[in-house]
């Protein structure tokens, strides 16, 4: 009796354990015309993948220093997210400090047409993806998330809905840190091109209602005054999102509170567009 009571056991754990980590994790290699190299991704399907003809798609920004893997091996209970909303989670790399721009300075630093272009249609054209808008979210963190909300507020016909996460809203207020003057030009002599790529000056891109956005930020962050400056710029255009401030800094137990609500923002606008 005691050895059946232990083989039951183990087959229950095996079952919960298959229950909880049912969704798919591929790290996949994608080619990018515009920089002429690989660049990897992970790519995360849900347990109900093999049974749906399309679903939608999350695209995951990391920050500045991290990479493509960061959020998988930093935040695994996104797997469970990704069962949990019948949704696919796409990790891209941003390489460490790309700010996700098409550089004007260097012309062989184009993360703008990787992310929203390149990579975009290579996830279409392998996976059983909702190949509009309706179906197409896109957030990060830090770097990640000013880099989701400039993809989205610059390819709106490619993105319905984008999120933030102590996100760098407006950098300008940082012009030695994160190497962004390797990509912008040194601050001092290029405000202008500045001025032009922080998403925080980008508003007058959006029609009001059109883009679904949330934006997040932890009131100890270091990016919390441009957050709530950003905020309130949205406001006096009357451009609807959700605002959320909690106890927090710019750090991973933040992050990894945060993306259930990003999660769960981008489900219920999939779900409204459906």
């Amino acid at each position: 009796m005691k050895h059946l009571r232990t083989i039951v056991l183990f087959f229950l754990v095996a079952f919960v354990r298959d229950v909880t980590f049912a969704a798919t994790v591929d790290t996949v290699s994608t080619y990018s015309a515009a920089m002429n190299k690989q660049i990897k991704a992970v790519v995360i399907r849900p347990d109900a993948y093999n049974k749906l003809k399309s679903m939608p798609v999350v695209y995951l920004l990391h920050g500045a220093g991290g990479s493509y893997n960061n959020w998988v091996n930093n935040v695994p209970e996104i797997k469970d997210l990704a069962d949990q909303y019948q949704m696919m989670i796409v990790c891209a790399d941003g390489n460490v400090t790309s700010w996700y721009f098409d550089s004007p300075v260097d012309k062989n630093w184009r993360y703008e047409t990787y992310v929203a272009t390149e990579l975009v249609n290579w996830i279409d054209s392998h996976y059983k993806t909702i190949k509009d808008r309706s179906g197409r979210g896109i957030t990060g963190l830090s770097m990640g998330g000013h880099g989701a909300l400039y993809l989205a507020f610059k390819h709106q016909d490619v993105f319905g809905a984008a999120g933030s996460t102590s996100g760098g809203v407006d950098f300008r207020p940082f012009p030695k840190n994160w190497k962004i003057a390797e990509k912008l030009g040194a601050y001092e002599d290029n405000k202008e091109v500045w001025d032009k790529n922080t998403v925080t000056n980008m508003i007058g891109l959006l029609t009001p209602g059109k883009l679904a956005l949330i934006i997040d930020c932890g009131s100890d962050d270091f990016f919390y005054k441009v957050n709530c400056e950003f905020h309130d710029k949205l406001l006096a255009q009357k451009i609807p999102h959700d605002f959320i401030i909690r106890p927090g800094a710019h750090n991973w137990p933040y992050w990894s509170n945060s993306i259930k609500y990003q999660l769960l923002f981008m489900h219920t606008c999939f779900n409204k567009k459906s």
